[in-house]
């Protein structure tokens, strides 16, 4: 599924009914989920973040910027943050199965309509940008507002898009397509602005002008001002005050995660503070953020403890959003600010109590059923792994295996994981089997959309627990590894595991060949039967020769 993220941000933060306005008429657009809206009173700005097919997103935004620019008056407008129209900027961010290209087309694209309906001067940035001069948002928005009619004269910026002739209520919109960008704001304790934006000079990538012993500014045989560069790459930083939070800030985008992760900024901002007499006391997030920026800090800091990071994924966050101070500003609810958690489909059988899920197990009703139980005990296996790797990690006597333990624990709580979605995907794959089979069929065309429907959620009512069976012998060979070098007292919980890996396989492999008869195409069925004839052959071995090995080493500490 194709599906691209959109950022705009718009020049007002105070009245409400505008950035509500903004956000419905994105939502309006059919396809789009609307993921968040941060506004911002001192910066008189708000930031709108939705998602969806890449069609779906360019209606949205151009929507969202009709909606706007009815309502923005930039010739009243006043905020903190940097800006150059009521509709300031709309990035276009691959998400899935989207290269940049295509959401550089789509910026294009939404260019020269807004430019041709809205009589707005549009320019391109970053991946969309016209020349190698345009690519940089702060340079295409040098000047701003205020500097847009003298802009609009010099032929150097001249519009991608639209009049070239200044729009005093709406002025000039920025239209492009960039990595996935981080608005992420660091708490200091000071109100002092010009403390704040000393840490952003040391820390972001283009630095600060150098000086001589006389704080004069260098230049060089050209005139031009000698740059000494920051500590950080892809980080654009400058220092403020938020009166309404108490405190200066140093307001950071990160246009390159891999390149410096968030709490890598964190760290060096807190490192940057306290050689000025400073500490950083917290940090904001503005919008949404990928889970891995959180899962990457978390696994970061546990580290720093000297703790492993195979802990579950809820831990790291947590690990993350209370080393950052994530919450000192704001209350921060990682169910709302994360991309992966807003966009996942319900699961309603795993947040059940033990007793509520045997319960429904154990009703008239056909599912959840054996498809749901194997993937249950799957995920169980993985965690008994995961949990004997996490409990060897600080024992003396086996810290030469403690990458191993890391290795370990990490792979087994994503197994874990994974197994856990397959709890839901299998019911949901039976109830999609059911809506096929109660389509009408009386006429022709009726037909051959039920039985398209049928062959459809028949290969869904294979592939879910083919992926549970495929899964299963890497939990196992885990917990044969932990039990061979984890902690001895731990040794029957890695021999429990193999044993519900195998089962979870069992009962896996049982639900692939009663859904296989179901599936007409002859080629297709004996393509899904060979992976599972293949992944249940494997696990019977491994499974032997793991209980073999943990059984005896168990029996003869019995005697």
């Amino acid at each position: 599924m194709k599906i691209v993220e959109c950022v705009p941000n718009i020049s007002e933060g105070r009245r409400p009914e505008v950035w509500e306005a903004a956000a419905n008429a994105a939502a309006s657009a059919r396809g789009v989920t609307l993921l968040n809206v941060d506004p911002g009173a001192e910066t008189n700005r708000t930031v709108i973040t939705f998602v969806g097919d890449p069609e779906a997103v360019l209606e949205g935004a151009f929507r969202l910027i009709e909606a706007t620019i009815a309502l923005v008056d930039m010739s009243a407008h006043k905020g903190a943050h940097s800006r150059i129209g009521a509709v300031d900027v709309v990035p276009f961010v691959p998400v899935s199965d989207v290269t940049m290209e295509e959401c550089a087309e789509l910026a294009r694209r939404l260019g020269e309509r807004v430019g041709r309906e809205l009589k707005i001067p549009i320019y391109l940035y970053e991946h969309a940008a016209s020349a190698e001069y345009r690519r940089n948002l702060a340079d295409v928005r040098a000047g701003e507002y205020e500097g847009l009619a003298a802009k609009l004269t010099d032929p150097r910026w001249q519009p991608d898009f639209g009049p070239a002739t200044f729009n005093a209520k709406s002025g000039a919109t920025v239209i492009g397509a960039r990595k996935f960008l981080v608005a992420y704001n660091v708490n200091l304790n000071t109100t002092d602005k010009r403390l704040a934006n000393r840490v952003a000079f040391d820390i972001r990538e283009k630095g600060r002008p150098k000086r001589d012993a006389n704080d004069k500014v260098l230049l060089d045989a050209s005139g031009a001002e000698i740059w000494e560069p920051g500590l950080l790459k892809g980080v654009k930083a400058v220092g403020w005050t938020i009166p309404e939070y108490g405190c200066a800030q140093v307001s950071i985008n990160l246009t390159d995660l891999d390149e410096t992760p968030l709490h890598v900024v964190f760290d060096t901002c807190d490192e940057r503070a306290r050689a000025r007499g400073l500490r950083a006391t917290g940090s904001e997030l503005v919008g949404l953020v990928p889970l891995s920026v959180l899962t990457d800090a978390g696994r970061h800091y546990l580290g720093r403890m000297g703790r492993t990071a195979g802990v579950p994924e809820a831990q790291l966050v947590h690990i993350a959003i209370r080393t950052l101070g994530l919450g000192e500003v704001k209350p921060f609810d990682p169910a709302e600010r994360v991309i992966e958690y807003r966009l996942a489909a319900p699961s309603r059988l795993v947040k059940m109590s033990l007793r509520d899920f045997t319960d429904e197990l154990s009703s008239d009703s056909p599912a959840p059923g054996g498809g749901s139980v194997s993937a249950l005990a799957g995920a169980m296996a993985a965690g008994l792994a995961a949990m004997v790797a996490s409990l060897s990690h600080t024992k003396k006597g086996l810290e030469a295996n403690i990458p191993a333990f890391e290795r370990i624990g990490e792979r087994g709580q994503k197994l874990k994981d994974e197994l856990l979605l397959a709890v839901d995907a299998d019911t949901a794959a039976f109830d999609q089997l059911l809506d096929a089979m109660r389509m009408p069929k009386a006429t022709p065309e009726e037909k051959s959309a039920r039985k398209v429907a049928m062959i459809a959620a028949t290969v869904a009512a294979i592939e879910v627990p083919l992926g549970v069976l495929e899964r299963c012998p890497e939990v196992i060979e885990l917990c044969r590894e932990i039990g061979a070098i984890g902690l001895e007292a731990s040794l029957s919980d890695a021999g429990v595991g193999v044993q519900m890996a195998r089962a979870a396989a069992a009962g896996a492999y049982q639900n692939v060949c009663i859904n296989m008869s179901g599936l007409d195409d002859a080629a297709r069925k004996k393509a899904l039967l060979e992976r599972g004839d293949a992944a249940w052959a494997k696990v019977k071995e491994l499974h032997a020769a793991g209980e073999a090995e943990l059984l005896g080493k168990l029996r003869g500490s019995a005697t």
